[in-house]
């Protein structure tokens, strides 16, 4: 069965984004520290899985960035336009992007079909609304944390929707330069259901 994975920046309190649009202003853009094991995670994957909300602005900035063969993103471009991705939305019908499909129905019945569809590993970026579903769904098998350095005070977790506890174990952490710590964790059992 392939593995889900869930990648995001994270601040110091726990949030992923803030304002209505999933806003990340506050992100420690220490490219040059990150960017080998954002490469790595993406190693194994051939599908994006991504809210319609995020989608909108996610899919057509990586396309535009893949024709900007001198962007120090570019073999991350290239992955995002080769992989396969699967939006979810209840307002759409059809893909307006190249290489995507549309996910209208249940949401763990639709993860749990890709799951079990031959390939290799997917990944999910954001945005809030659909990680918060896929957790308190546990339909995630690793979560990659880059927590930056910094408090924002206000935000929106993807944690905030989960019901009882849910342990984690840590796989693996590591302190980059810039101060950003990148967090492995793969679920454990839930407690208080």
């Amino acid at each position: 069965m392939r593995k889900l994975i869930v990648q995001m920046q994270m601040s110091l309190d726990g949030f992923v984004s803030a304002g209505p649009n999933d806003e990340q202003k506050w992100v420690t853009w220490a490219l040059s520290d990150i960017h080998d094991d954002v490469l790595r995670i993406s190693d194994h994957i051939d599908t994006i899985l991504i809210g319609r909300k995020l989608a909108l602005d996610y899919i057509p900035f990586w396309e535009e960035t893949l024709k900007q063969l001198d962007h120090e993103m570019i073999a991350f471009a290239q992955r995002i336009v080769a992989a396969k991705k699967v939006v979810f939305t209840k307002t759409m019908d059809h893909s307006i992007w190249n290489n995507t499909a549309i996910a209208t129905g249940d949401l763990k019945k639709e993860v749990m079909a890709l799951k079990n569809q031959p390939g290799k590993d997917m990944i999910v970026y954001g945005g809030v609304t659909l990680v918060a579903s896929l957790l308190k769904e546990a339909l995630i098998d690793e979560i990659n944390l880059f927590i930056n350095p910094v408090v924002i005070g206000r935000g929106e977790s993807v944690f905030s929707t989960i019901e009882g506890f849910q342990q984690l174990n840590l796989v693996s952490s590591k302190v980059y330069p810039s101060g950003i710590i990148l967090n492995t964790y793969t679920p454990a059992e839930r407690i208080g259901r």
